[in-house]
């Protein structure tokens, strides 16, 4: 059976998350419908990230093994045409090896979460940002983050029902960037490493909220890894402002894609 790579973008909100889920509406369960319209008794796909619900994603990965040889823009017009009008869109889609994995063979996933710093609440954004009406202390975040990049022990930044088998990460990098926008400004925590744990990134990114307004310091950040307990970690930012932005494999499988 021919294997194709999907591109997949998608908004997060009304979804249960990516993995399927019987009785609930995922981002997965719309995508395996869209191509039982093309073919019947197609495999289940698998992603590179099982995204939360709420979460979105402009660079998802997934792959499927069909029966025909489809040309992949007709692929991927075809998928675009039976998902209308859920916010789910296949970006690109391309012919890849059998060997080719979404989950296993993704050598790096990025995440960025978006955090709107103003008065005013969010029109234009709202569903994509986390707003706090506060100023946030950026130096402060990035000192505070220095303390989780490299491989540690994130017992205390993962979720209680994380079903990983070993909380231990390696976290490569975590850039934090202000964007200044008029009367406004948003802070865009960019995240890389191989792969996360359940919630990890929302619950870095609550804490470090807390160092930028002042109610923790850098070194509390670091006695909370220490901890290895989840009762150590600050609040968990809201899912909304988190979105899966890509997936790095040794060769790009869209590299060719129109």
């Amino acid at each position: 059976m021919p294997r194709y790579a999907l591109l997949i973008e998608y908004d997060g909100r009304g979804f249960s998350g990516w993995q399927r889920q019987a009785g609930e509406p995922t981002v997965q369960g719309a995508v395996e419908a869209a191509l039982a319209r093309l073919e019947e008794g197609v495999p289940a796909i698998a992603a590179a990230g099982r995204t939360d619900a709420g979460v979105h994603a402009a660079g998802q990965v997934a792959h499927c093994d069909l029966a025909r040889d489809w040309p992949p823009f007709r692929l991927a017009e075809a998928l675009n045409a039976h998902l209308r009008p859920a916010p789910v869109a296949i970006v690109a889609a391309a012919r890849v090896a059998a060997s080719f994995h979404a989950r296993f063979a993704a050598l790096e996933r990025r995440y960025t979460y978006r955090l709107l710093v103003r008065r005013a609440p969010p029109t234009l954004a709202a569903g994509r940002v986390w707003h706090v009406r506060q100023g946030l202390d950026v130096a402060a975040m990035r000192a505070a983050a220095a303390h989780l990049v490299g491989r540690h022990d994130f017992t205390t930044f993962r979720a209680a029902l994380c079903q990983a088998a070993t909380p231990v990460r390696t976290l490569d990098a975590i850039d934090i960037e202000p964007v200044a926008l008029a009367f406004a400004t948003e802070v865009r925590f960019h995240r890389r490493a191989r792969s996360f744990l359940h919630a990890q990134v929302r619950s870095i990114v609550g804490t470090l909220e807390r160092v930028g307004a002042g109610a923790w310091a850098s070194a509390d950040v670091a006695a909370a890894l220490a901890a290895r307990n989840r009762a150590a970690c600050g609040p968990v930012a809201p899912a909304h402002g988190l979105c899966l932005t890509g997936v790095r494999y040794a060769e790009d499988p869209f590299a060719a894609a129109p």
